[in-house]
């Protein structure tokens, strides 16, 4: 793992103001990866997907996708045909700056639904985007794609494969309307080893599985959400055996950045005091595990326990029964905060403290634990409070 922000060569990067809203910072940028690279990603499953997300998924199945264009403020979503042929004109604005086809480009949008995109501005934009491209320029870029975003959300790693130093880099933006329904943010991974595609598509689908959907913070997926996986293929022989001990280290290095991208998001939780492991153990399935999980971390009586820092047990007890899990024998459900069982065969268990549960809630971090004892299969994810902040920033969102 490594300490400082890497560049990925095959990678460059420019972020521009094309003041899309009444700031006075990048929000336009420009992605361009390095010819013969590949390029996955998962889209959101809301049906009112956004414009870009349209016009994104019928790129990327044509394949050699050179460029990505991400603009902030205005999210493209809910706007008909003009929404799209704005998502088409943008894509052929980069295809002639960087002299490449309309379809290498992959565009993406995030802010406010339902108005039309400044054009006008993004076209202006984009020449200037070009003209900036680096490879020293992921922090900037972090920040030209945040809307509600307090931080930027960055994260890299670095691996030695068959004697190269392979480095992994990605950045992500969301704080608010975040629900793992593939995808739930804006999030851009890159590395320089050489992945075949349909590995590639492997990876992606790997690495969002156990990191972008385990992750909540109000339940709502967003009509843009997208996770891309860039392999510029700059640096070192092709990986061609998802076997391989080469597969293993790459896999284990992108899945960690989509770890820390996928945390960082839920830190970063529209005013969120809290960040909160939700584990359960000994389910009958997988599926199961992570019903459970998601019933605790989506509900709003919970979280706003979690805000008051109030073990109200109760309200966790609420949702677990509320996961509609056939035959549950609650008289076998133990639930426990960090290492204070709270609760044991179905009720209070006997040796809890309110003082012992209260020390826990106090913590900025920490886990509860639900054990089912009804199967082996344990899964967890991560979610976050919900306080007065998190009111007050989305009612007064579009002000």
């Amino acid at each position: 793992m490594v300490q400082s922000l890497s560049q990925v060569p095959g990678v460059r990067l420019g972020a521009v103001p094309a003041q899309i809203k009444n700031w006075q910072r990048d929000d336009l940028l420009l992605i361009e990866i390095a010819k013969g690279g590949s390029v996955s990603a998962t889209f959101t499953q809301n049906a009112f997907c956004a414009a870009p997300v349209i016009v994104a998924r019928e790129h990327i199945a044509q394949g050699d996708i050179r460029a990505l264009l991400i603009n902030a403020g205005n999210a493209n979503a809910a706007t008909g045909e003009r929404g799209l042929a704005d998502a088409r004109r943008c894509c052929e604005a980069v295809a002639e700056a960087m002299n490449i086809e309309a379809r290498q480009v992959l565009p993406f949008s995030t802010g406010v639904i339902g108005e039309h995109l400044p054009l006008q501005k993004l076209l202006d934009g984009i020449p200037k985007a070009a003209a900036a491209l680096g490879i020293d320029a992921w922090d900037a870029a972090s920040r030209a794609i945040m809307t509600t975003d307090t931080r930027p959300k960055t994260a890299s790693r670095s691996v030695e494969i068959a004697g190269e130093q392979i480095v992994v880099t990605g950045m992500a933006k969301g704080a608010g309307m975040i629900q793992p329904n593939m995808a739930t943010m804006l999030a851009y991974v890159a590395t320089d080893a050489a992945v075949p595609q349909p590995m590639l598509d492997q990876l992606v689908k790997e690495a969002v599985a156990a990191s972008f959907n385990r992750i909540s913070v109000d339940g709502d997926t967003s009509t843009n959400d997208a996770c891309v996986l860039i392999a510029s293929g700059a640096t070192g022989a092709p990986i061609a055996d998802t076997n391989s001990e080469a597969y293993a280290q790459l896999k284990a290095a992108i899945t960690d950045v989509h770890i820390e991208l996928a945390q960082a998001i839920v830190r970063d939780g529209e005013g969120a005091t809290k960040f909160v492991t939700i584990q359960v153990n000994n389910a009958k399935s997988p599926a199961e595990a992570l019903r459970v999980a998601f019933e605790i971390g989506e509900s709003p009586l919970v979280k706003t326990a979690l805000y008051a820092s109030d073990p109200n047990w109760g309200r966790l007890v609420m949702a677990v029964g509320n996961a509609g899990i056939d035959n549950l024998d609650v008289s076998k459900v133990g639930i426990f905060l960090d290492d204070v069982q709270i609760v044991d065969a179905g009720g209070r268990a006997e040796a809890y403290t309110e003082d012992a549960g209260q020390k826990v809630f106090d913590q900025g971090e920490f886990t509860i634990t639900v054990d089912l004892q009804r199967g082996d299969a344990c899964e967890h994810i991560w979610t976050c409070d919900f306080s007065h902040e998190y009111v007050t920033i989305n009612a007064e969102y579009r002000t």
